[in-house]
């Protein structure tokens, strides 16, 4: 029995992909065909390369000062991403720039992105896997659209949050998928606690100079000072909520129209669009998801 998974899109709620991964194959499962949508792609892409444990150890490690590292601070227009960091860090723990998709060893991966020009999902199954994963996480206003086969890509999430539909085509017999879009609207009525004022030291520097210019959308990974209610949602909030507004009702469509046989929901709506520091509990919400399923799980596969 062929088995696909779906690793849908979430930004800086798909680390929790890695927990669904490595738990799965701790009961043995281990997925001949492998789809995603933005985050998913990339870390679907991470797996079928063999750097798995290589991308869980260093999003770990990761603070929300490397978080912010990873944005410009002259706001190109192209968008708020390093593009030079971004391609070290795919190089270094995702896969290989001469990596093909083709030649991956006894998997099947595509990668969903959506055509810019006409709005079409576009599944990209051949040619560089980095190229595939960078088109499929090219979220509008953070990352730069791709050209490719001359056309300009953006994120795969746009058309097709998790990619059921991708497995199936590809030859999967039963399909898990992961969504991490559940209940993210509801969530912005939550509000964190503000954090401790800043010490002088802690205000000099990168990090004062980085929040200077991006304040607009800065809440995504410092929280607002003010409270909630006196606090109007800042430039990045409103595009943040957008998204996931978008994400969740696209999500609930497809998935009604095409549904999994296996359906998984971490708990992660109270990571924000790029709290990429906050891994360790994604992925152990990952790990917790699968354990949660585990014996409808096993009941499907032992029909099969």
């Amino acid at each position: 029995m062929n088995i696909g998974l779906a690793l849908g899109s979430g930004s800086a709620r798909g680390w929790s992909h890695i927990g669904v991964i490595h738990e799965l194959a701790a009961m043995g499962i281990e997925p001949q065909i492998i789809c995603g949508s933005s985050i998913g792609a990339l870390v679907g892409a991470a797996y079928v390369s063999g750097n798995l444990d290589k991308l869980e150890q260093w999003v770990c490690s990761l603070t929300k000062l490397e978080t912010v590292r990873f944005f410009n601070i002259n706001m190109s227009r192209n968008g708020l991403v390093n593009r030079d960091r971004l391609h070290e860090f795919l190089n270094r723990y995702v896969t290989d720039d001469d990596k093909l998709i083709e030649a991956i060893d006894g998997q099947r991966y595509a990668a969903v992105a959506t055509d810019l020009a006409t709005g079409k999902e576009i599944w990209l199954n051949q040619g560089a896997l980095i190229e595939a994963v960078w088109a499929s996480i090219s979220l509008p206003g953070l990352f730069p659209a791709i050209r490719n086969n001359d056309r300009w890509l953006i994120d795969g999430g746009v058309v097709n949050p998790v990619p059921v539909s991708v497995c199936r085509a590809l030859g999967a017999d039963m399909v898990i998928a992961v969504n991490l879009n559940n209940g993210i609207v509801s969530k912005h009525s939550h509000k964190e606690k503000p954090p401790k004022e800043p010490t002088p030291a802690a205000r000099d520097g990168f990090v004062e100079k980085f929040a200077d210019v991006v304040r607009e959308y800065a809440t995504a990974v410092f929280p607002q000072s003010k409270p909630a209610e006196e606090q109007p949602p800042s430039l990045f909030e409103a595009i943040a909520g957008a998204v996931n507004i978008t994400q969740d009702r696209i999500t609930r469509s497809r998935l009604a129209g095409d549904p999994p046989d296996v359906y998984l929901s971490p708990r992660v709506a109270q990571i924000g669009l790029l709290e990429f520091y906050r891994a360790a509990e994604s992925i152990e919400e990952g790990r917790r998801c699968v354990q949660r399923m585990a014996s409808e799980i096993r009941h499907l596969m032992d029909q099969g």
